[in-house]
């Protein structure tokens, strides 16, 4: 996604022009756009299916309000992206400038907002499933029965207070001040978040590896594994690049990460189907039967050591 004016100052949001012509048609940058498009586009039909199914098909359970937040923030990301998408695949297409950099730079902010959501679901996510495998019997008897409620209205107040303090800077056109408050947004994730979920992941696998192979939720671990595994490959890319622009270095185009991270929150509705679907045998079922075999899966975890 590039745009075809004057590239913002390294403490914008926004991603700048990297071609020399500025009214030369890029047929590289519109493919991918036209495919971020089309992916922002599958990705809001999933995420809505899951907000469906989740919100009224399905019982609610600890992990699925976990997931059905998940999902909202992977929604409204998408929901921000498309007309992003759509307005630099304009802009690169007619060659004209369609809306204003500071609308640009707020849709970008806005999709930060959604984005930041989804890694602390995942480490909220991570955490609780790590501690139901670890430490069982506090679990079943002692867990607070809102807690996954109550967790997820602290997230996104912490989401909703971040991204308002970065917005209220990075709009008002202090440069200097946005770039601080960035940087200071992806140390939060850096250094606080992402840890947590890496490490408890790394456990959670080692532990279901090591236990006993009776009475473990195979599909619902599977599903924590590869959302958080394909966060770190397509999502992170995102933090990376604007951490790092944010210094002055830019290493790729800004159209490929911002493609990874549509990738990233349009993914997960196909890996709760797949798993519901493919394990053990595959067979052609429902989308509400796949997802009834992952998040009805018995188990708040006994796993023995």
């Amino acid at each position: 996604m590039e745009l075809n004016q004057t590239a913002p100052p390294p403490s914008s949001p926004v991603m700048g022009t990297e071609g020399d012509d500025p009214c030369g048609i890029n047929v590289t940058d519109v493919a991918i756009g036209a495919v971020t498009l089309l992916i922002c586009l599958c990705g809001l039909a999933g995420n809505g299916a899951v907000l469906w199914l989740l919100g009224f098909r399905i019982p609610r359970s600890p992990i699925t309000i976990y997931i059905l937040n998940l999902a909202v923030a992977d929604f409204t990301f998408l929901l921000f992206m498309v007309p992003s998408s759509l307005l630099y695949l304009l802009e690169d297409v007619s060659c004209f400038t369609v809306v204003s950099l500071k609308y640009l730079r707020s849709l970008f902010l806005l999709s930060l907002f959604s984005y930041n959501m989804g890694l602390y679901l995942l480490t909220a996510i991570s955490l609780e499933r790590c501690g139901s495998i670890l430490f069982p019997l506090w679990y079943r008897c002692h867990r607070p029965e809102r807690q996954s409620g109550v967790v997820c209205v602290l997230l996104w107040a912490l989401s909703i207070a971040v991204m308002v303090m970065v917005t209220s800077l990075c709009l008002s056109h202090e440069h200097e001040h946005c770039r601080v408050s960035l940087i200071s947004m992806y140390a939060l994730s850096f250094l606080i978040f992402a840890p947590p979920m890496v490490i408890s992941n790394v456990i959670l696998f080692i532990k279901v590896l090591c236990g006993s192979k009776r009475r473990q939720p195979k599909r619902l671990y599977i599903v924590i594994f590869l959302t958080v595994l394909f966060f770190l490959i397509f999502g992170v890319p995102l933090s990376l690049w604007n951490f790092l622009q944010q210094l002055g270095y830019i290493a790729v185009s800004s159209q490929v990460v911002f493609l990874l991270a549509c990738i990233n929150s349009s993914i997960n509705p196909f890996v709760y189907f797949l798993v519901g679907s493919c394990w053990r045998r595959c067979s052609v079922v429902s989308l509400q039967v796949a997802f009834r075999r992952v998040f009805e899966e018995t188990g708040i975890t006994t796993i023995s050591s």
